[in-house]
């Protein structure tokens, strides 16, 4: 009787700490998330400061472009760096590279959303 009563706490504290594990590692990628989600706000609110520049106007597609990707620095690298964090939590057995790859790939999007955007409302050429 003892040796089932021991078995059955161990069983119990080997469950609590496998579960505090798995909320630990959930724990983990909320975290990452979070700080992913909010690279990429910081990003796009500095692309957007970017756009709104008055010493844009007139720029060809090309110039804003090479300006959008020269902008803001420490945000797009804060951002590479939270989002490639939170590839890893998610997904731990798919390779760095991968996830470096995906990275670059999400700030490449936003800078060409934004120079879609200053394409499409700027003024007509006179």
């Amino acid at each position: 009787m003892r040796i089932l009563m021991v078995a059955a706490a161990l069983v119990m504290v080997t469950s609590a700490a496998m579960t505090s594990g798995v909320m630990a590692d959930d724990d983990d990628a909320k975290g990452a998330q979070k700080l992913a989600m909010q690279g990429r706000d910081d990003y796009w609110h500095c692309l957007a400061r970017e756009y709104s520049r008055d010493s844009n106007q007139g720029k060809s597609e090309q110039d804003f472009g090479r300006s959008v990707a020269g902008a803001c620095p420490s945000e797009r690298q804060y951002y590479r760096v939270a989002l490639l964090d939170f590839l890893t939590t998610q997904y731990p057995t798919i390779e760095g590279d991968a996830h470096l790859a995906t990275a670059n790939r999400a700030v490449e999007a936003a800078q060409k959303d934004i120079v879609t955007a200053f394409v499409k409302h700027r003024p007509p050429q006179k």
